[in-house]
């Protein structure tokens, strides 16, 4: 018993001396890590008639009556109740193949339970048929919603939805972002020849 005490001891010391310098990695900008926003306009192209994950960022939070609430930009609150297209990457909600509901996130998932981004890169999506589930990102077309009082957290709802396409990553996409099989990014755009 007390060889095993002497041991969890030694490693909790070993694991509190080594942690700070264990989790530095030397990769990661001195500014911090990007934005979900900032990131997304790296691997999803802006697109005409697409709502912009940069407008949706238009979102601060505010102290009312002893709590934080959302306050939204004049240009999220104009799209209430509108029809939109939201371009993003699927996180399934249910078990199966094809979902009914899922959320659509500016940036990929890298962790099957965790939110790759706050809850302004994120639109809960109630389709109106099934979706295949992948990890390409598409483009869904619905009745946005924005949400000022969600009990559970999420800004915007798209209801009555359907996906319209698949989209091809930006040209200068990072490496490794999809599973294999999944589209590639769109091939940079060719200079003419010369003649």
């Amino acid at each position: 018993m007390r060889r095993s005490r002497f041991s969890l001891a030694t490693l909790v010391v070993a694991l509190v001396a080594a942690g700070p310098s264990a989790a530095l990695n030397p990769n990661i900008p001195t500014a911090g890590l990007p934005a979900a926003v900032d990131f997304s306009g790296t691997i999803l192209p802006e697109r005409a008639g697409v709502l912009s994950w940069k407008t949706l960022a238009q979102v601060q939070p505010v102290k009312q009556d002893g709590r934080m609430v959302p306050e939204f930009s004049k240009e999220i609150l104009a799209l209430d109740r509108k029809d939109v297209k939201v371009q993003g990457f699927m996180i399934p909600l249910d078990i199966g193949d094809k979902q009914k509901r899922f959320l659509l996130s500016a940036v990929p998932p890298h962790c099957s339970f965790c939110l790759p981004a706050g809850p302004d890169a994120v639109v809960e999506v109630v389709a109106r048929t099934s979706v295949r589930y992948g990890f390409e990102p598409i483009v869904v077309t619905g009745k946005f919603a924005v949400l000022k009082d969600d009990a559970g957290g999420l800004l915007y709802r798209l209801t009555d939805g359907e996906q319209v396409e698949v989209v091809k990553l930006a040209p200068g996409a990072p490496a490794g972002l999809l599973a294999p099989g999944a589209i590639p990014p769109a091939a940079p755009p060719r200079s003419p020849a010369k003649p």
